[in-house]
Formats: C-alpha cells, sequence, structure tokens
C-alpha cells in the first residue's frame, strides 16, 4: 500500500461516531501502517480529570503511537469548541511538518465542524440585553424570537431554552439574525487540507450493547474512586467536567442519594441516550460523500484501512 504525504498534500484523516463504535481501534491500526499522530475530537476526553469516564486511552493502549489533546485540560476550565479548534490546528500542522498523518478522533461534532468551517464571527453580546432575556419565561423568549428571527424560530424546538435564548441574544444584540453571521464563517482548515474522512454508523443494538459492557468495565476499573476525586476538588457544578456522563450519577451514589446498582443502570441509560444522539446527528449532518461503515467492526480493517488512506 502506498503511503501519502501529510507534509506535501495536507493530508488529515477524520475518524467520528458514536461513543463505543471502534474509532480509537481503527485509528492505531491505521496509525501502524502509516506515521500519524492521533489527535482527540471529544470533548470528555480532554480533561485530566476523567481518565476513566471518558474511555481516555492509557498509555499502554496508545501503543507507542503520539496521541495529542487527550487529557490536556484541567476539570476546573471549560474547554470551549473555539478553543479546541485551535489547538487542533497546531497539532494538525505539526503533525504535517513533520510528514505524520494527522488522525482526527472523536465523537463530538460540534467540535468537527467548527474545525473546518470555521466559527460565525458574532460580536459579543451586550450584557444588559443578555441579563434581559435570561430573565424572560420560557415561552414569552420563544415568542420574542419568532418576531425578531423567524427563520431561527422556525428551526427550533420551543423547548430548546438554551439555543433560543442564544439566537435572540444575537439578533438584539447585533441587528442581524444569527442565519446572517452562520455565513460568515471564518477560520475553518477545510479549503486548506485534503481530508480522509470516515464516519462509524454500526447496528444500534450491537453500539448498546458496548455501551453497556464499557460502563462496567468502567466501574471495575475505579471509575467510582475517579469521580470520588473530582468530588472532593468541590469544583462548580456547572463545569463540563461535573456534568460528563457518568458523573452525576456517581455523585449521587458517594452522597448516598442512590444505589450502586441505580447508579450504574443510570450511567448505562445516559451513555446510550448520547450514542443515539451521536449516531443521529454523524448520520444526518455529515456530507452525503464522506464514507460511511455501517457494519460492526472486525479483526480485519485492512480494507477500510486502505480506503482511508487511498491518496
Amino acid at each position: 500500500m502506498n503511503m501519502i504525504s501529510p507534509k506535501q498534500d495536507k493530508n488529515v484523516a477524520l475518524i467520528v461516531g458514536p461513543t463505543a463504535s471502534g474509532k480509537s481501534a481503527l485509528a492505531l491500526d491505521i496509525a501502524k501502517k502509516q506515521p500519524s499522530v492521533i489527535i482527540n475530537a471529544d470533548s470528555a476526553q480532554v480533561y485530566s480529570d476523567l481518565q476513566i469516564l471518558s474511555a481516555r486511552p492509557t498509555e499502554a493502549e496508545m501503543g507507542g503511537i503520539e496521541h495529542r489533546l487527550f487529557g490536556y485540560i484541567d476539570g476546573s476550565e471549560a474547554c470551549s469548541a473555539a478553543r479546541w479548534a485551535d489547538d487542533a490546528k497546531t497539532a494538525i500542522a505539526h503533525a504535517q511538518e513533520r510528514d505524520l498523518l494527522p488522525i482526527l478522533v472523536g465523537g463530538t461534532g460540534l467540535y468537527v465542524r467548527i474545525l473546518l468551517e470555521g466559527i460565525a464571527p458574532i460580536p459579543e453580546i451586550d450584557p444588559e440585553i443578555r441579563h434581559e432575556i435570561r430573565s424572560l419565561e420560557r415561552l414569552e423568549t420563544y415568542q420574542a424570537l419568532q418576531k425578531a428571527d423567524p427563520l431561527s424560530a422556525g428551526r427550533l424546538s420551543p423547548t430548546d431554552t438554551t439555543r433560543i435564548q442564544r439566537a435572540l441574544e444575537v439578533v438584539r444584540s447585533t441587528g442581524k439574525p444569527l442565519d446572517h453571521w452562520q455565513k460568515h464563517k471564518t477560520g475553518g482548515i477545510a479549503d486548506d487540507i485534503r481530508l480522509h474522512p470516515l464516519v462509524l454508523l454500526p447496528p444500534r443494538e450491537w453500539l448498546y450493547q458496548r455501551c453497556d459492557l464499557r460502563l462496567e468495565q468502567m466501574v471495575q476499573q475505579g471509575a467510582r474512586e475517579e469521580v470520588e476525586r473530582l468530588l472532593a476538588r468541590n469544583l462548580p457544578k456547572n463545569l463540563p467536567v461535573m456534568r460528563a456522563i457518568g458523573v452525576p450519577e456517581f455523585v449521587r451514589w458517594l452522597t448516598g442519594e442512590i444505589l450502586r446498582e441505580t447508579a450504574i443502570e443510570q450511567a448505562k441509560t445516559a451513555t446510550r441516550r448520547y450514542a443515539k444522539r451521536q449516531y443521529t446527528w454523524f448520520r444526518n449532518q455529515c456530507p452525503p460523500e464522506w464514507l460511511r461503515i455501517e457494519s460492526a467492526l472486525n479483526n480485519d480493517m485492512t480494507g477500510i484501512i486502505e480506503t482511508i488512506l487511498r491518496d
């Protein structure tokens, strides 16, 4: 198999899909055939506090392959998609300079979208306008958005409070609807690289069984103790690290609010729901020309790897 030249052609491999779909294992297999750097594109795996519950690869699992943007942010911080995208651009460029293939791996669609397409250059929101909108009742906010920005209102569910507030803040603060700003995105790298994308969409029942099994393994590996250490830091409950799947459920277990078995079942349910949302997002949001694998991955992925690495 002919190897591609990341330095010459700005190649970037991208493996996305729901949690537990086999992305990390496939990335490692690619890296064994093509000198590579694996770059995290998962919003939970960026946090140093979530080794187990985020399923972040251990040193042994990394197999001697260089990994970037894994566990590099302290849980006391909130990592935005824009910050991750900037860090990913740096990691990609550094890999390409050394003629190593950057392999982006993750399940956070927003991260990937902002990296490829860029971000809308929305000006800072007027604090007074934000305060005024946040004090409105949910229905009142939606009705106000219907008048100020009917296009955004039509795209959003009346119960999607956060996005409704954001759209109303933008139009009232800038005088232009959200759609205007989204048409003028800047900073995306899609036109500057040669992308080799792959979307994993395995059978749902197989995926859900994998999610359940992995949660059980996390408990055996010390997930409860990981949350106990996190809880001891007394971090604000609204931080992303405190809202990661498994953390709220295990906190309730640790504080005696629920039993062990209940916490585990609730964490399994939350994981399956998250996987379902990811599955739907990647199936509907990824460009139709991106390669899709809709079967469960097996031990022989030679054909898939050759397709990804095709020059």
